[in-house]
């Protein structure tokens, strides 16, 4: 049975996302729709970029994931099917499937949608593109195959000796902070010594890590690797993002402390 995901920055107030099952259930009847999000805010392809990134591939190979944010083409941002991993992305080439995938694409194509003309293309092209691969058909079939995609560049944490400098990519629901720190890099930089985690310009001071979130006394702010290997920022029955005044691209520094070195005693001939 085809799996075909869709991920929309609608909001499910409008009437779109009800159009968008409705034609994909008349061209693909025995097809699986599962909605990955729709609350993501307009237009914003990183946070799509996001989740996508961390959740696709527990989907079955030959998934299809329709990306329905920013998804109106321009000259420079065409519609594109990509097949990457073992699974199939359709959406606009506008930079988000840099962000989302680790690996280079197996096969790019351009969709070949005939009058693009359409301010709902995500029902009119996408749509159409996502049954005709989960029908099992060539995804070469789409349109002319395209040898790269537009690039963004992720936002990456700085080493300065033995400081490491990120920033916050995501807020979840329950406010806690998600940097882009992982914990490799951590490791890797801090090789062991003491630190001290600087949140909102140094206002705040964290120098230990949890592995729960229970372990710090209900209200307290606290830091731990979270299932994806990545630095968060979080109070205990709070909301970290709120109470800390952080967002998407506020800073997280970490500073390692060099370690002392151990005084051997002088010994007094006699």
């Amino acid at each position: 049975m085809p799996v075909i995901t869709l991920t929309s920055d609608w909001n499910l107030h409008d009437f779109y996302l009800g159009a968008l099952k409705g034609k994909i259930l008349s061209l693909v009847p025995t097809v699986t729709l599962v909605d990955i999000s729709h609350q993501i805010p307009n237009f914003n392809i990183a946070h799509t970029a996001f989740i996508l990134k961390n959740c696709y591939h527990h989907y079955p190979k030959g998934s299809v994931h329709l990306i329905a944010v920013n998804a109106v083409s321009n000259p420079g941002n065409l519609h594109i099917a990509v097949k990457a991993d073992g699974h199939y992305f359709v959406g606009c080439d506008n930079g988000i499937f840099g962000l989302i995938l680790n690996k280079e694409p197996e096969a790019i194509f351009a969709i070949n949608s005939g009058d693009d003309n359409t301010s709902f293309p995500s029902l009119f092209v996408l749509a159409k593109a996502a049954c005709h691969i989960a029908l099992g058909k060539k995804i070469s079939d789409l349109g002319k195959p395209r040898k790269q995609l537009s690039k963004s560049v992720p936002l990456r944490a700085a080493i300065d000796d033995s400081v490491l400098t990120g920033s916050v990519i995501y807020i979840d629901s329950y406010q806690n902070a998600i940097t882009n720190i992982t914990r490799d890099l951590f490791d890797r930089v801090g090789k062991g010594r003491t630190f001290e985690i600087l949140v909102s310009s140094n206002y705040y001071m964290i120098n230990k890590l949890n592995i729960k979130y229970g372990e710090t006394s209900t209200g307290e702010i606290l830091a731990l690797f979270n299932s994806l290997g990545l630095l968060e920022i979080a109070i205990n029955n709070g909301n970290a993002a709120s109470l800390l005044n952080l967002s998407p691209g506020s800073s997280i520094r970490i500073t390692f402390k060099e370690k002392k070195r151990s005084q051997k005693s002088n010994k007094v001939r006699r």
